[in-house]
C-alpha cells in the first residue's frame, strides 16, 4: 500500500509565491535577497499554521540556492536545494526548542556555528519555538546572536512573542506573520480539492476555512479529515456532521421566529438544538456571529468583511433587510451578557432562554419606549 502524506505536508510552499496571505513578509524577504542585505538574525512571530516555518526554509533554501531566478525563488533543483529537500543539507539545521531547550544544547549549536560550510556560502540555523528555551539558554545564545560570523544566519520562529527576553528582540529582524483570511484559505483549498480529483461545495469549504481559526494548517488537517469520510465528494452536511457544527438555518429560522415574536418557536427550535447534544455555549457563539453577520451584511461599505459562499451572502442579506439595527445591536449586547455570565449560571438552559425571550420581545419593547418618550416631548413642548 502507497504511503499516506498528509495535505499539510504534501503541499507545502516550496517557494516563497506559493505561500498563502503572507505577501508583506515574503515581499520583503525576496527584496533582501536581491538587494543583498540579509539580515543575520530573524524572527519569525505569529499564530500556529500559518507559515512562520514554512517561509524559514524557503528563505534558507533561497540564500544557498545555486541558480535562484529573477525573483530570487529557489529553483529546488541545484545541488544545494536537492540536498536539503531529501534532508540531507549540511549547511542548513533545524532545531525544535521545545524538546532541545536546555543551556547544553544551545552550547553545542554555538560550537557548530564556529564550523564554516563545506559547500555554499552561508550556515542557516533554523530554531523552531524558540520561546520554549530557558532563561540560561537565552544568556548562552546572546553573543553569537549578536556576533555571529560572516557565514552564520539565523532563522527563529515562535508563536509566542511576549516569551522572548527584549534582548534576544533587539538583535533580530521581526517578521510578524497575520492570520489567513477565509476567503485565501477557501482558494487553496479549491486548488488542493481539483488536484485531489474531490468534489468540494463551497459552504463546505468556508465552514472548514472559519474553523481553522486563520491557519491554513488546520485547515488542511480538517479537510483531510473530512475528506477521508465522503468518498470524493465533500458536502456542506458533511462538514457540520464531521465538526460537529450548527447548521446555518438554524440561526436563520430561530432569527425569523425571533422578529415575529413567536416565543413557542424559539423554544422549540432551541430544545432541538440542545437534544442533538450541541454545548449552549456554542449556541451563544453561533447566534451572536449570526447577528453579527447581518448586521455586516446591512452596510454595503463593510460588505467585504462578510466571509462566507455568495449563496450564503445572499441569505444574509434577504434577511437583513427585514431586520433594523436597533433590534440587531440590543440582540448582540443581550447574548454577550449571556455568555459573559453562563459559566456561573446554575441553570444554565434557563440562562439561555430567558436571553431569547428578551430578545424575542425587543422590537415591542423598543416601540414601547419611543412611544414614551414621543409622549413625554409632547408633554415638554406644550408646556
Amino acid at each position: 500500500m502507497q504511503q499516506y502524506v498528509v495535505s499539510a505536508r504534501k503541499y507545502r510552499p516550496s517557494r516563497f509565491e506559493d505561500v498563502i496571505g503572507q505577501e508583506q513578509v515574503t515581499v520583503t524577504l525576496r527584496k533582501a535577497l536581491k538587494s543583498g542585505q540579509l539580515a543575520q538574525s530573524f524572527l519569525f512571530c505569529g499564530p500556529r499554521g500559518v507559515g512562520k516555518t514554512t517561509c524559514a526554509r524557503i528563505l534558507a533554501k533561497a540564500i544557498n540556492c545555486e541558480h535562484p531566478d529573477e525573483n530570487f525563488e529557489p529553483c529546488n533543483q541545484c545541488n544545494s536545494c536537492s540536498s536539503f529537500n531529501v534532508n540531507a543539507s549540511f549547511n542548513i539545521h533545524e532545531l525544535d526548542a521545545a524538546s532541545n531547550n536546555s543551556v547544553d544544547d544551545i552550547r553545542n549549536l554555538v560550537d557548530q556555528v564556529r564550523f564554516a560550510p563545506q559547500g555554499g556560502k552561508y550556515k542557516v540555523y533554523i530554531i523552531d519555538e524558540v520561546h520554549m528555551l530557558s532563561s540560561q539558554a537565552f544568556n548562552a545564545f546572546l553573543k553569537t546572536l549578536e556576533e555571529p560570523p560572516h557565514y552564520a544566519i539565523f532563522i527563529l520562529a515562535t508563536t509566542e512573542k511576549h516569551k522572548i527576553i527584549p534582548t534576544i528582540l533587539s538583535r533580530c529582524q521581526i517578521f510578524d506573520f497575520k492570520r489567513i483570511s477565509n476567503n485565501s484559505i477557501v482558494d487553496n483549498l479549491k486548488a488542493i480539492a481539483q488536484a485531489e480529483n474531490i468534489q468540494a461545495e463551497d459552504q463546505a469549504l468556508h465552514i472548514i476555512a472559519q474553523k481553522s481559526d486563520g491557519g491554513m494548517r488546520d485547515a488542511l488537517s480538517l479537510f483531510d479529515k473530512i475528506s477521508s469520510f465522503s468518498d470524493g465528494i465533500l458536502t456542506y452536511n458533511d462538514v457540520i456532521t464531521n465538526l460537529n457544527i450548527l447548521d446555518y438555518d438554524y440561526f436563520f429560522q430561530l432569527t425569523d421566529h425571533l422578529l415575529l415574536e413567536d416565543s413557542s418557536s424559539i423554544l422549540k427550535i432551541f430544545d432541538d438544538i440542545m437534544s442533538r447534544g450541541f454545548d449552549g455555549e456554542m449556541f451563544l457563539v453561533g447566534l451572536s456571529e449570526h447577528f453579527r453577520q447581518l448586521l455586516v451584511a446591512k452596510d454595503q461599505k463593510i460588505i467585504n468583511l462578510l466571509e462566507a459562499s455568495e449563496d450564503l451572502k445572499n441569505r444574509y442579506q434577504v434577511q437583513t433587510a427585514k431586520t433594523n439595527e436597533n433590534f440587531l445591536l440590543n440582540g448582540l449586547n443581550i447574548l454577550n451578557q449571556c455568555d459573559i455570565n453562563y459559566k456561573t449560571s446554575r441553570n444554565k438552559r434557563l440562562h439561555i432562554e430567558l436571553a431569547l425571550l428578551k430578545i424575542c420581545f425587543l422590537n415591542t419593547q423598543l416601540e414601547n419606549t419611543l412611544g414614551v418618550l414621543s409622549t413625554e416631548k409632547k408633554k415638554l413642548t406644550s408646556q
